[in-house]
């Protein structure tokens, strides 16, 4: 059961609106220690340089897309192991088969609720506390 004031998470979207709408549910769960990044690319520098424990990050982004991310951090010894959360609108069965090959944790599909993405987040984390 991790501490939610502990557990670090790296919220990844091209959209302003999306990243606003995740960190605001993050706020309204309790989890506070979150970083941004505005697409997979800066996420995947930030994640190298001070790896989190988590990962929410959205499909479609220029650049680095989601996919391309996990596959990025699983390959990188100290962020092979971080939860990874894919948001997407279009949770097609090909798309999560295809995650899974690589270590996806779960996925939230859009739009979501902050239930949902509690729910999500403690099916890759367990119980949050």
């Amino acid at each position: 059961m991790p501490n939610m004031k502990q557990l670090s998470v790296m919220v990844v979207d091209d959209t302003t609106v999306s990243r606003a709408l995740l960190t605001d549910g993050l706020d309204q769960i309790g989890l506070t220690n979150f970083k941004v990044a505005k697409d997979g690319e800066e996420a995947l520098k930030m994640m190298v340089a001070t790896p989190c424990h988590l990962v929410i990050s959205d499909l479609n982004m220029p650049k680095v897309d989601g996919m391309q991310l996990l596959r990025a951090l699983r390959q990188h010894g100290p962020t092979s192991k971080v939860g990874f959360i894919l948001v997407t609108g279009k949770g097609d069965r090909a798309l999560i088969e295809e995650g899974k090959k690589y270590g996806l944790n779960n996925f939230l599909a859009k739009p979501f609720t902050v239930p949902n993405l509690k729910a999500c987040i403690e099916a890759v984390v367990g119980k949050l506390t």
